[in-house]
């Protein structure tokens, strides 16, 4: 069975190609950047060869859909587009909606309806899913849900303090996301650690990240709410935010609703805070030069990631490990370093020398240790596929 798995942005398309006819093999990977502006790029690597990438102007999603399914034919991984058994969608945000299922017209509804919600991800979602199913007449698209990950969790951590109606007529609660990513973690952990793995703190520090509590391979807690918009600072999202402040700015500036909030959206977060583009990598740059902002957005991003560990240990009774992903939480370990000092009175002592050199997988904890610390890369497209792979099956 081959299944592509598709990661949408507003401006982009990457995709992974998985065979589960032999094992869970990856046969391939790739994407185009920069949709619908100049400068487009695609990149393409069948698996056990030479990444290869190129200019590549696509007009919209549909187009650059078209090239990567070219690219496959190309290169024979795929025999032509209807070798495919199934497109998989790490989506977003449909509201209370089954974790993993079928795209229909319904479900593309729902998404639409969420939009407000997530306006990076959905629209651009939809627009691909309508392509594929344009595209590739008769090939099942599944959508995986972020938040499906997280329906384990108890329910006074769901809830908003609001009267019930809102979250009866709207689906307003904490939904979570980075499901995928946690749900990898916890899988992969428990490979590494066995029985000791029954309490897991996920880290998944990155463009967009979020903090998952996990007892027992269930997700019991998770940083972000509603929206992907919550929680932690996000690279250009404003992650927690008092709503009450937007009366006061709209009255000050004129801005409208939908101005303010593209402006925590777009161009607040980590970005707003340090003057940069709201890459880690430049701002840890700009924070080794003394500047104030960077240093500022680092430390408020620590203490963000802080907050989250020391509520969780309290909701877990402690931690059997600790582990950090994502593009920050994998290859930073300056932020590691600054998340964790200071934590040996609950048990969790960092090898500073460990971390300095960890960028791939591997245990960063200082010996006696009462928490196993790591440093792991996700995989959440594999997720995905084997989601997508159990309903298809189910179906059939």
């Amino acid at each position: 069975m081959k299944i592509l798995v598709a990661n949408i942005g507003s401006t982009s398309f990457k995709f992974r190609l998985f065979d589960f006819g032999t094992g869970e093999a990856e046969l391939a990977s790739g994407g185009v950047e920069r949709i619908g502006h100049a400068g487009g790029m695609m990149s393409y690597q069948p698996a056990g060869s030479a990444k290869r990438s190129g200019p590549c102007q696509c007009a919209d999603h549909g187009a650059a859909i078209a090239a990567c399914l070219q690219a496959m034919v190309e290169s024979a991984v795929l025999a032509d587009a209807a070798a495919l058994d199934a497109v998989a969608f790490k989506a977003v945000m449909a509201g209370d909606c089954e974790p993993i299922c079928f795209v229909d017209d319904a479900l593309i509804r729902r998404m639409e309806f969420y939009s407000p919600a997530a306006p990076a991800h959905n629209p651009a979602y939809v627009a691909a899913m309508r392509s594929f199913r344009d595209t590739l007449k008769g090939t099942p698209l599944v959508a995986a849900f972020e938040p499906g990950f997280h329906r384990t969790v108890p329910a006074r951590r769901q809830c908003y303090a609001i009267a019930p109606a809102w979250q009866e007529k709207f689906g307003i609660r904490r939904y979570g996301y980075h499901g995928a990513s946690h749900r990898f973690v916890a899988e992969r952990t428990r490979e590494l650690m066995g029985e000791q793995a029954r309490r897991i703190i996920s880290c998944h520090l990155g463009g967009s990240s979020s903090i998952c509590a996990i007892r027992d391979g269930q997700s019991v807690a998770n940083s972000m709410g509603f929206s992907p918009q919550s929680g932690l600072p996000q690279s250009r999202r404003v992650g927690e935010f008092d709503p009450f402040a937007l009366a006061l700015v709209a009255r000050e500036t004129g801005l409208s609703l939908q101005e303010m909030l593209v402006e925590l959206g777009e161009r607040a977060g980590l970005a707003g805070m340090s003057g940069t583009s709201g890459d880690a990598r430049d701002i840890e740059d700009a924070a080794a030069k003394g500047e104030a902002r960077s240093i500022l957005a680092q430390e408020a991003f620590a203490t963000g990631v802080r907050d989250y560990i020391g509520a969780y240990l309290v909701e877990l009774g402690g931690a059997d490990a600790i582990c950090f992903t994502g593009g920050i939480g994998q290859k930073s370990p300056v932020l590691r370093s600054m998340i964790l000092n200071g934590l040996e009175f609950a048990g969790i002592a960092l090898d500073l020398a460990r971390n300095e050199k960890m960028k791939d997988e591997g245990r960063i904890d200082a010996a006696g240790s009462a928490t196993a610390l790591w440093a792991m890369p996700t995989n959440e497209e594999l997720i995905v596929a084997r989601q997508a792979k159990e309903l298809i099956e189910k179906r059939t």
